[in-house]
């Protein structure tokens, strides 16, 4: 049994206002009252009188954490399903973790909200995550505040309490919770990571990134790795370096001063990029096919009790198939998908191990709390049937084929791919549950393994944590941790009170049972938790954004008793419509208290929905100026180049052949286009998923040109067929048709001018590609 080592008496919930001042005045007066954020300095306490002769000084304080306030470390894995680690029966080898277990506590009733903005929102600020303005991604943001994106000043995050408390507070990794239209370099910048309590951020401001060619910014600031992929950069291993770094010359500096470190990698989310020497690792380890691989995992989660022994082991749906009716070409590309992938979680595992081994060697070790959230939801069907080697590409509704994978095996995992593992792997990961990522109504997507370690407080206990835990309830913890009360204002704002609970106690207390209800809801996927009972409506499919069922009230509801059926194998709602009905009541006096009405079922429709303009721009221009420099505009932020038509000039000098590097650039690996110079000679070269369409001037340009590209739109829905023209100083070089053109996003690299910072848009250059003239001016023009 686990035992809490008592330095001071047990904090309770009754017990945080009492916390909030701690300093006794002269004047009669407490300081700090962390009730009120932020604090000004402490009140003056000497004497000021006629000159310094007749006066007394005495330095004000700045506020400081109170006494014995643990470091907190946040680590949030991207994409994680419940039975793909080997600390929770899994497959994949984490030993890292495993040892990170073995010496604290493991979770397995912990959950997310299903997708991963949503979910960040919700650990972030202790509400709900439609409260907190994240119904869904930012890229399918609506004009409702439940769905905006846009974090409210009433639900302050973690960070700014405890960045007011005293704390150094640092963000590594993924943001994807600054509304992508607000991630330019006009701000506003409330809303980055340094604007919601974080003093350093360094990482990127999306729901994924190519980790060979990262979109990187520090704090608010544009930058680049310092080495190519060829040298052996991946931004998994730069943010750790980066983490690990701080972390020590912080401890350095104030070793009395706690952190907040919030590590949030980009996997294990797609693309899963790792290099051949530890995709090779696992090369023939899942021959035996998802079926199998359940069964193992399964009886793996059983022997180690990870899950109750009288657990069922859910069935294979009708949209898997049986590993046994694939042929030998789709074994071999389904395989080689999940082999990468398991190399790319073994790679990122030994990274946090790097972070991890730095932590035992602060001095203060034993008095930092590790929280572990392995995945922000389930494992992702999101590289649909046949898995893919192009994830944009497959989002968009065009599916790899396997002969297509097959003759590009030789790139998985590299640079030029962006692959994901198909639907049948990311059910098998999420073993023994039904569903997965994007299905708020069942486990699959909401159910991910935690693991906490805390020397000071917690002894190592073999056995399971399973109270009923979710993200909301992270905050709480560390708050009560920390010796910190939830304030009532934060500058000025009075705050939504926290909805979750603190989980302090469960660290001695194995009887710990959680919180007594929780809602769920993504993209209409729903469900409503009460005291051991489940009901769930699924409803949308994770692979299929083209598709909206509407007739909400025709979905087809299950119940499952938790208590008794830990996997959601039962459905017990022909046999309890009662229970069934009063959860169904419980679910909407639960979406009208958190706000999560209206539902909205629709994927393609509401990515195409047109997102606020840059805050400060014309929203009804349809010219677009840009001068060198431009770089890192996300997609979003730029003139729309997609079912339209437009045109491109740009006024640069050069210097003939001498002159080289990219004018214009937009997207990346998967999709994109590029305006570039080519030895002094204009290429456009429009890349449709790989697919390059390429018009190219027939001699160098010098001195001052006009260089314009006309794309005639003509298709009559998105998506449809262009005519391209070249154009120098007003002469056609080169015309150009396509029969289809990308419809929704180029992908998940950004916009720029003078550059192609990221990903190249194609492989006849190597990114940055600086443009080594002038440019004048870039003008896009929407017709």
């Amino acid at each position: 049994m686990v035992e809490v080592i008592k330095e001071a008496e047990q904090i309770t919930h009754s017990d945080k206002k009492s916390l909030a001042t701690t300093t006794d005045k002269s004047d009669g007066g407490s300081w700090p009252d962390r009730n009120n954020l932020p604090n000004d300095l402490s009140p003056f306490e000497g004497k000021i009188g006629k000159t310094y002769k007749d006066s007394e000084a005495s330095w004000q304080q700045v506020p400081t954490a109170p006494e014995g306030a643990p470091n907190v470390i946040v680590i949030l894995l991207d994409d994680v399903g419940f039975g793909q680690t080997s600390t929770f029966g899994g497959l994949i080898p984490t030993p890292n973790l495993d040892e990170l277990a073995a010496q604290g506590l493991r979770y397995n009733r912990f959950h997310t909200t299903a997708i991963c903005g949503p979910s960040r929102a919700a650990l972030l600020t202790g509400r709900n995550h439609h409260q907190a303005g994240s119904g869904f991604l930012m890229e399918w943001a609506t004009g409702f505040p439940s769905y905006s994106s846009y974090i409210p000043k009433n639900t302050a995050t973690i960070a700014e309490v405890l960045k007011d408390n005293g704390y150094s507070t640092w963000w590594y990794g993924k943001n994807h919770n600054t509304p992508d239209w607000e991630a330019t370099i006009s701000g506003p910048f409330d809303r980055w990571p340094t604007g919601l309590g974080f003093d350093y951020f360094y990482g990127f401001n999306a729901g994924e990134t190519h980790q060979y060619y990262p979109v990187l910014f520090e704090n608010t600031i544009p930058v680049e790795p310092d080495k190519s992929p060829e040298e052996g950069y991946h931004f998994m291993t730069d943010m750790t370096d980066r983490a690990i770094a701080r972390m020590k010359f912080a401890k350095s500096v104030a070793p009395e001063k706690p952190f907040f470190m919030y590590f949030a990698p980009g996997a294990m989310h797609a693309p899963h990029h790792v290099t051949a020497e530890w995709r090779d690792k696992f090369k023939g380890k899942f021959d035996m096919g998802w079926d199998k691989y359940r069964e193992e995992v399964f009886k793996r989660q059983k022997d180690m009790g990870i899950v109750p022994a009288n657990t069922e082991l859910t069935k294979r749906p009708d949209w898997v198939p049986a590993w046994d009716s694939l042929n030998d070409e789709q074994k071999k590309v389904y395989n080689a998908l999940i082999e990468n992938f398991a190399g790319y979680f073994a790679f990122t595992d030994h990274e946090i191990g790097r972070l991890i081994d730095a932590v035992d060697e602060l001095p203060d070790a034993d008095n930092t709390l590790v929280i572990y959230i392995v995945g922000d939801n389930g494992a992702s069907a999101e590289g649909g049937p046949d898995g893919t080697l192009n994830e944009i590409k497959n989002l968009s509704g065009f599916p790899t084929s396997l002969d297509e994978v097959l003759e590009n095996l030789d790139k998985l995992g590299g640079p030029e791919s962006e692959p994901h593992y198909p639907v049948g792997w990311a059910w098998a990961g999420n073993t023994p549950f039904q569903w997965v990522k994007q299905v708020a109504s069942h486990l699959g997507g909401t159910r991910n393994p935690m693991v906490i370690r805390w020397p000071a407080k917690i002894r190592h206990d073999d056995q399971p944590r399973d109270a009923f835990l979710h993200l909301v309830d992270v905050m709480p913890t560390i708050l009560e941790a920390a010796h910190v009360p939830m304030p009532d204002t934060v500058n000025g704002i009075k705050q939504k009170p926290l909805v979750g609970q603190s989980f302090l106690d469960s660290f001695a207390n194995a009887e710990f049972t959680g919180r007594p209800q929780q809602y769920f809801e993504v993209f209409s996927n729903r469900s409503m938790y009460a005291d051991g009972w489940k009901a769930n409506a699924q409803h949308t499919l994770p692979w299929r954004q083209d598709l909206a069922p509407g007739n909400w009230e025709k979905d087809q509801w299950e119940l499952y008793n938790l208590d008794e059926d830990f996997s959601e194998a039962n459905d017990l709602s022909v046999d309890n419509p009662d229970k069934l009905a009063e959860l169904k009541k419980k679910f909407d006096e639960a979406a009208e208290k958190n706000d999560v009405y209206p539902l909205d079922d629709r994927g393609a429709g509401r990515l195409a929905i047109p997102k606020p303009p840059v805050p400060g721009s014309n929203p009804k221009s349809k010219t677009y100026t840009y001068y060198a420099g431009a770089t890192r505009i996300p997609e979003v932020a730029g003139p729309s180049m997609k079912n339209a038509s437009w045109t491109l000039t740009a006024n640069v000098k050069a210097d003939g052949a001498k002159t080289e590097g990219v004018i214009l650039a937009v997207g990346g690996v998967a999709a994109g286009l590029v305006l570039y110079l080519d030895k002094g000679v204009p290429v456009f070269d429009y890349n449709f998923f790989e697919d390059h369409t390429v018009l190219k001037g027939s001699k160098p340009v010098s001195g001052d040109a006009s260089i314009e590209v006309d794309f005639d739109y003509m298709g009559d829905k998105p998506g449809g067929r262009a005519n391209l023209t070249l154009k120098v100083n007003g002469e056609s070089v080169a015309t150009g048709e396509m029969e289809q053109t990308i419809a929704g996003r180029f992908g998940i690299d950004t916009f720029g001018v003078g550059e192609d910072t990221g990903q190249p848009v194609t492989p006849k250059y190597q990114s940055p590609n600086k443009f080594t003239g002038e440019i004048e001016k870039v003008v896009v023009e929407m017709k």
